[in-house]
C-alpha cells in the first residue's frame, strides 16, 4: 500500500519551517512616530513629531490619521499638535495589570548572575521590612549567611539602604530609629553610625542609583545594590550583587556596577518606569 499523503497547511508554513520572521515595514516605520510621542512625553507638532521618527511630514501624516481612527493618537483640535489617544492609555494600563515585578526581575537575576560571576539576590518590602524572595547562585562558591526569607538590616545591608533611600519615611522610620540605637550600643566603635552620617549615605545611594558594601557587615564579602522602579517611579524590588572581596570590583563605576545598574534600568523599563 502507497504511504498516505498527509496535507498538513501547518507543517508545510514556509515561516515556520524556516523560522522566518519578517514583518510588516509599514507598521514598524508608523511605529517610529508612536516610540517619539512616548520618548517626548507631550504632545507634538507634526514637523517635530516627523523628525524625531526619522521622515518627511508628508510622510508621517498617512500614519497619524490611521492611527487617530484608531485611538492610538489624538489630535489637539486648537494646537494642532499630536499625543497619544484613548487606547494608548488602555494598551498601557492592561500590560501593567499584567506585569508581575517578581516574574519579570527573577529571570534577568539569573542571566547577569552567569554574567558576572557572582550570587545575585531579590529582596521586596515585605511586613517585616527588606525581605530576600530569591538567590540566584553562581558556580564560584560564597559563604554568604543569606537565604530566602531573609530580613535585611536597613542601615548596614547595601539591600537594606537601597529600600531605605527610596522608600517614603513613613515606612522606614521607625525601623531605621531601632537600628541606630542598637548599633550605638556596639561594643566596636567602627560600627556606630550618626543619623547624619546615615543621611549622607543614603543621599549618595539616590545620586548613584546604587548602594555599597564594602566588608561590611559581613567581613571579607563586597556587594551591590540597585533598585527596580515599577511606572509609578516607586521602588518595587531591589537586585543585589554580592561575592568574595578578592573577586569583587567595588568601584561605583567599575564593569560590575555598571552591569547591575543596567540590569535594573531594563527590569524598570520593562515594569513600564519612563526613563528620568
Amino acid at each position: 500500500m502507497k504511504d498516505e499523503q498527509i496535507n498538513d497547511p501547518i507543517a508545510t508554513r514556509p515561516a515556520e519551517r524556516n523560522g522566518d520572521r519578517r514583518g510588516i515595514q509599514s507598521i514598524e516605520v508608523g511605529g517610529a512616530l508612536l516610540q517619539a510621542l512616548v520618548r517626548h512625553g507631550t504632545p507634538m507638532i507634526l514637523k517635530d513629531l516627523a523628525r524625531d521618527a526619522g521622515m518627511p511630514p508628508a510622510k508621517a501624516h498617512p500614519y497619524l490619521v490611521s492611527f487617530g481612527k484608531l485611538g492610538l493618537i489624538e489630535q489637539d483640535p486648537l494646537t494642532g499638535r499630536y499625543g497619544l489617544g484613548t487606547f494608548s492609555l488602555q494598551l498601557g494600563l492592561s500590560a501593567l495589570h499584567g506585569l508581575n515585578p517578581l516574574r519579570v526581575a527573577t529571570p534577568e537575576a539569573a542571566k547577569l548572575s552567569n554574567e558576572i560571576g557572582q550570587n545575585v539576590a531579590i529582596a521586596v518590602w515585605g511586613n517585616q521590612g527588606a525581605t530576600v524572595v530569591s538567590i540566584e547562585e553562581c558556580s564560584r562558591q560564597v559563604h554568604v549567611n543569606m537565604r530566602v526569607g531573609t530580613v535585611m538590616n536597613l542601615v548596614t545591608s547595601a539591600t537594606g539602604r537601597v529600600f531605605a533611600a527610596f522608600l517614603p519615611a513613613r515606612l522606614t522610620e521607625t525601623l531605621i530609629a531601632e537600628e541606630l540605637a542598637h548599633l550605638a550600643r556596639a561594643a566596636d566603635p567602627s560600627l556606630r553610625l550618626s543619623r547624619r552620617q546615615l543621611d549622607a549615605e543614603l543621599e549618595e545611594i539616590r545620586r548613584q542609583r546604587l548602594a555599597r558594601a564594602v566588608g561590611q557587615p559581613i567581613p571579607g564579602i563586597n556587594a551591590f545594590c540597585a533598585p527596580v522602579f515599577d511606572h509609578n517611579g516607586h521602588i518595587a524590588l531591589t537586585i543585589t550583587a554580592m561575592g568574595a572581596a578578592d573577586n569583587f570590583d567595588p568601584d561605583w563605576h567599575g564593569p560590575l556596577a555598571e552591569k547591575l545598574r543596567s540590569c535594573a534600568e531594563s527590569i524598570s523599563a520593562r515594569l513600564g518606569k519612563m526613563e528620568g
